[in-house]
């Protein structure tokens, strides 16, 4: 049995007292988990004894208030945030606040749950923030161990695909028991829900898969000689109907000749990673230029693009696992969080390098280099 300390700050007694019941004697327990979870619950009543308990306890889930006396909850979150904390933040708020709280899970919130919450929703809450607690640790464990924890780690992963195909399902009841009435666009919202849940079950398979080449050490790499600009052509041709949806222009420049001694389909990966994150995170009216070169023993590979850029935190962050970047510009942009980690794996495996310049508004550029026969300078 494993024990997360979790940590509630808020001014009601009722709330804190009420939390700490509900989760006295819950436990999280799944089959592909080692061993359940138990919690032991702390409480504060306001944002500066929350801070001192954060500081001495070092919780690893915080349910918190944003209305407080002294300081609001908005202000705590922003400590642990300062501080670089491995704490996940859940705000519980009222209805009316229901604004605030999204903004907050912009500023790095995990979560809120709005007052009133019944046992069960702060329960299920606990148990999704439970799975990522342990996904954490299984990361931590892959980058350690490898192959030992692979196929419980992304055992955690196909479990998660439950919660969108859950979400299609409710919508799918709801249109063939017509709760929103007999006219057709008033289920134009509900559709356009679960085609965004099942573009996100997709791209989450597709990760998988190329996470799995990638890590599984099973499997013989074709290795011959390819030619690059016809992997970044058909790409380019993949991604154009998105380029097209954003009036985002694409270009491929450079030498039509080069070529590297290299698995075509990891070549692919690369290409379709870079170029689909220059599109997704680009600006209307963008562009998007892929340059291939050779020089000095190296295979060069640029993707430049024109879109929302990045801060020097954001980019030392952007190759871990299930990292995605946060604020207001990404918020509504879907994605796993592992494109750029498995990027990062496939170059270091052909003892290559990558390295990323951003300005944030001004855009991006990716460096990859390859070695034609000895590791890139």
């Amino acid at each position: 049995m494993s024990t997360l300390k979790i940590l509630v700050i808020d001014d009601e007694p009722g709330i804190r007292s009420g939390i700490s019941r509900i989760l006295r004697n819950f436990r999280v327990d799944y089959p592909f988990m080692e061993e359940a979870f138990d919690f032991e619950v702390n409480e504060a009543p306001t944002g500066e004894e929350g801070i001192e308990l954060i500081e001495k306890d070092k919780p690893d889930i915080l349910l918190l208030d944003n209305k407080l006396p002294g300081i609001q909850g908005i202000e705590v979150l922003e400590y642990i945030r300062k501080k670089q904390m491995n704490i996940i933040v859940v705000m519980i708020t009222s209805y009316a606040s229901l604004e605030l709280a999204v903004k907050a899970t912009s500023d790095g919130a995990y979560d809120f749950i709005p007052k009133p919450f019944t046992p069960q929703e702060l329960k299920s809450s606990i148990e999704n923030i439970t799975k990522r607690v342990f996904l954490k640790k299984m990361t931590s464990k892959l980058q350690e161990t490898g192959k030992q924890i692979r196929f419980q780690f992304l055992s955690v992963l196909s479990h998660e695909l439950k919660a969108p195909l859950n979400s299609i399902e409710g919508y799918l009841q709801m249109i063939h028991e017509r709760q929103a009435g007999p006219q057709l666009e008033s289920y134009d919202y509900m559709i356009d829900r679960m085609l965004h849940r099942i573009n996100g079950m997709r791209t989450l398979i597709m990760d998988l898969l190329d996470l799995t080449k990638v890590e599984s050490g099973k499997g013989k790499r074709d290795v011959k000689e390819v030619r690059l600009s016809d992997v970044a052509r058909t790409a380019i041709d993949t991604m154009r109907p998105y380029s097209i949806q954003k009036d985002i222009r694409l270009d491929l420049l450079g030498d039509e000749n080069v070529t590297v001694m290299a698995d075509n389909e990891e070549m692919e990966i690369i290409f379709n990673n870079l170029i689909s994150n220059a599109i997704k995170y680009n600006k209307t009216g963008g562009r998007v230029s892929c340059t291939l070169s050779e020089r000095d023993n190296c295979i060069e590979i640029l993707v430049e693009d024109t879109g929302i850029g990045m801060t020097t935190e954001e980019i030392n962050r952007i190759f871990d696992d299930f990292v995605r970047i946060k604020n207001e510009k990404t918020k509504h942009i879907a994605g796993t969080g592992l494109g750029l980690s498995i990027v990062k794996k496939l170059v270091d495996s052909y003892h290559g390098t990558i390295e990323v310049t951003s300005e944030p508004d001004l855009g991006s550029i990716f460096k990859v280099k390859l070695p034609t026969d000895k590791p890139c300078s």
